[in-house]
């Protein structure tokens, strides 16, 4: 192994790892209607599949593009990412410290994501920015 890996790995070990309360909530048993801490959980996986799927999407119009309209939609689309947080950071800004606060958030994530399909989609129209 190189100084350089091994610097590296030292680096990398040394992180620390997310809080477990973090922790717990992302893997949280997810209950409609149950305590608080499941409803959380619920959102949390919510948001993660919207995510997940726009992220494929992203991919997909990618693939679809010509090399030349690429570098315009990588540039929207993470504009997109940095708006979509900084929005619902600023809406749920009030309820963060609330117990039902990480769902409130999430929820507007999911929102936020499942409205940017249009955006993606209008890149496969003739509407397209680029052309």
């Amino acid at each position: 192994m190189t100084a350089r890996a091994c610097a590296l790995l030292a680096c990398a070990m040394a992180l620390p790892l997310a809080p477990a309360p973090a922790r717990a909530q992302a893997g949280a048993a997810c209950r409609s209607g149950g305590t608080v801490e499941e409803v959380n959980a619920c959102a949390v996986q919510d948001f993660q599949a919207a995510d997940t799927a726009i992220a494929v999407l992203y991919g997909d119009v990618m693939r679809a593009l010509s090399a030349h309209e690429r570098p315009q939609l990588r540039q929207e689309h993470g504009a997109w990412q940095r708006e979509r947080t900084a929005r619902c950071k600023q809406a749920t800004r009030a309820t963060e410290q609330q117990a039902d606060g990480p769902r409130l958030y999430h929820e507007c994530l999911t929102r936020e994501t499942q409205e940017r399909r249009r955006g993606l989609m209008r890149w496969l129209s003739a509407d397209t920015p680029a052309k």
